[in-house]
């Protein structure tokens, strides 16, 4: 425990049998639960976790799962209806065994087939939410997050400062040198996108996995429609911007060469991301500005899309006149920059409104 919190970490992991070991065996000792979710690896992990479970001793007594239990009396419908929506949920986690003794504080979820970094996460959330831990970590099973830098990650958490906090390798001196530079400009061109699509206009480093999050804002989340895929965090940052929870940043280090194989590839990783993150900003600008509370803002956002869709068959026309005939549309030219600076206008207005809005819930 830490500070009389309980503490999960999950450790997703494909692949990982070089690393993971090192990863378990250098977990701080305040960590009640550690479940570590493998996604259907063809190596050794398997195996290796499993030795990991087989010697572990907790120093004290392992989170337990908790059984939700249907109530009798006629105002325990609503809470009825809410476990029958639990079950229909567990459906359409990626089915997984479990491997786990009552002495160890590690249990290894793996499963049936490869799912996917943000499918990992969500049997892991959904694990450590039933065992109701009040701080849920996120540290991969490649070895680059640091095991001595998990409580500055937890401490917002715990201590009631934010709902949700994440490291930040850019915040770290030697990033620019750390950091391997596709890596670098991927990052920051993923977190400018991300800025635009959560309402998290504070954040950087939207990539980072090293992370912690509050039981209530844990217990909020549909897990299992969480992307499946390596934008999960962004997926993450844009439900809880909705949800209106907290978030905060801590200086994290950057570590690239300690053994670790990416999974990643930044060529095809961005364009994907790039899509989820223009469908995140609308699911966002619809949900939170239209459907939960009405904001001026939706319709400044609106009226700016529309407005330069408007605007792009004026300008084709207008080229087209004077590329083929040389002629110069003074009419097109004047109502389509009419048109153009509207559209910018509305859309800094609507960028404007929505910082102030979302400020609040970056501390």
């Amino acid at each position: 425990m830490l500070q009389n919190k309980s503490i999960a970490v999950v450790v997703p992991c494909f692949n990982e049998e070089r690393q993971v070991e090192r990863v378990l065996d250098t977990l701080p000792g305040f960590v009640d639960l550690v479940i570590v979710v493998n996604d259907a690896s063809t190596d050794g992990t398997a195996a290796v976790v499993q030795r990991c479970i087989e010697r572990d001793r907790a120093p004290g007594t392992p989170l337990t799962r908790r059984l939700a239990q249907a109530g009798p009396g006629v105002y325990d419908r609503a809470d009825n209806l809410a476990l029958d929506m639990d079950r229909e949920a567990e459906k359409r986690f990626s089915p997984c065994t479990e491997f786990r003794r009552e002495h160890s504080r590690v249990v290894l979820l793996t499963h049936a087939r490869n799912s996917g970094k943000g499918a990992s996460v969500a049997t892991g959330y959904k694990c450590a939410r039933d065992h109701g831990a009040d701080c849920t970590a996120i540290m991969d099973g490649d070895g680059q997050m640091d095991p001595a830098e998990l409580e500055r990650v937890c401490l917002p958490v715990v201590e009631g400062r934010a709902d949700y906090c994440k490291g930040n390798r850019f915040k770290h001196r030697s990033a620019r040198r750390a950091i391997p530079p596709v890596r670098y400009f991927g990052n920051g061109l993923l977190s400018i996108l991300t800025k635009i699509a959560t309402g998290y206009w504070r954040v950087s480093d939207a990539q980072t996995g090293f992370t912690a999050i509050s039981r209530e804002a844990l217990e909020s989340l549909e897990l299992h429609t969480l992307y499946p895929r390596y934008g999960v965090y962004n997926d993450l940052l844009q439900k809880l911007n909705i949800g209106n929870f907290t978030i905060t940043e801590v200086p994290i280090t950057p570590h690239y060469v300690v053994g670790e194989q990416s999974k990643m590839k930044i060529p095809v990783v961005i364009p994907q991301i790039s899509g989820l993150l223009l469908r995140l900003f609308v699911q966002r600008l619809f949900k939170k500005y239209l459907y939960q509370s009405f904001h001026p803002l939706f319709l400044l956002y609106l009226v700016s899309f529309l407005a330069f869709l408007v605007d792009i068959p004026l300008v084709y026309r207008f080229l087209h006149a004077y590329i083929a005939r040389g002629e110069i549309m003074l009419a097109h030219l004047t109502l389509l920059t009419t048109i153009w600076i509207f559209a910018f206008q509305s859309l800094v207005f609507a960028m404007w409104f929505d910082m102030n809005d979302n400020d609040r819930l970056y501390v």
